[in-house]
């Protein structure tokens, strides 16, 4: 049984952006033989979702958002060796590729999206910024991803989730991955205009949608 006060101490290190305390909990946590999953639902993931519910308010701004983003992965690299050390081979609840899109560099969102999905559960591979769309394919194909996550934060390269999307036609892989694309400029209509599975404005709702697309709710 996880003590209340210990989640609540977590869930206050992420969402207030305090790293080594988060580490240092989650460290308490491996030690203590709680149950990782439940710390990570019960603590981390409120953590991050109350940064995030902050950040929609107009109450926390990047600094924040980033510091919170920190705590969280300060605590997922103490839990997730963890984790992986006992975890049935198809234990994720479903495999992601995902990174910021050829010719743009921006990758904090990205970050975030990345952290909170691990969080929930799922296998993430992070290709990182600047990613050739053949790259995310090849990744995709390799590791028989569930969703391709594509971040674009400039009108100047979102065109390439378009040119993600006509490419996987011309393959005749449309149908085998779900592409979900995401960052400033992008919309939902933008989504369904290109023929993606869908759209998340936040990590929250990144995290939401991927999980309702594989029959689940966060």
């Amino acid at each position: 049984m996880i003590p209340k006060d210990f989640l609540e101490k977590l869930t206050t290190a992420v969402a207030h952006g305090y790293p080594h305390e988060a580490e240092s909990l989650a460290r308490q946590a491996v030690s203590q033989g709680y149950d990782l999953h439940a710390v990570i639902d019960g603590g981390c993931v409120p953590g991050i979702r109350q940064a995030g519910e902050l950040w929609e308010k107009g109450e926390y701004f990047l600094p924040e958002l980033v510091s919170s983003a920190e705590a969280m992965k300060a605590a997922l690299a103490v839990l997730q060796p963890e984790l992986k050390k006992t975890a049935a081979p198809s234990g994720a609840r479903g495999k992601v590729v995902i990174g910021t899109i050829e010719g743009d560099i921006h990758d904090i969102g990205k970050n975030l999206v990345t952290a909170l999905l691990t969080a929930n559960g799922f296998e993430v591979h992070d290709l990182g910024a600047n990613v050739q769309l053949q790259s995310f394919l090849d990744k995709a194909v390799e590791v028989e991803a569930d969703f391709i996550g594509l971040s674009a934060l400039l009108t100047t390269t979102m065109t390439g989730q378009r040119r993600f999307m006509e490419m996987l036609k011309d393959k005749g892989l449309d149908k085998k991955f779900k592409v979900l694309v995401g960052g400033a400029p992008v919309t939902a209509r933008w989504a369904e205009e290109i023929g993606a599975a869908g759209y998340a404005e936040n990590a929250v709702a990144a995290a939401d949608l991927c999980l309702r697309l594989m029959g689940e709710r966060l």
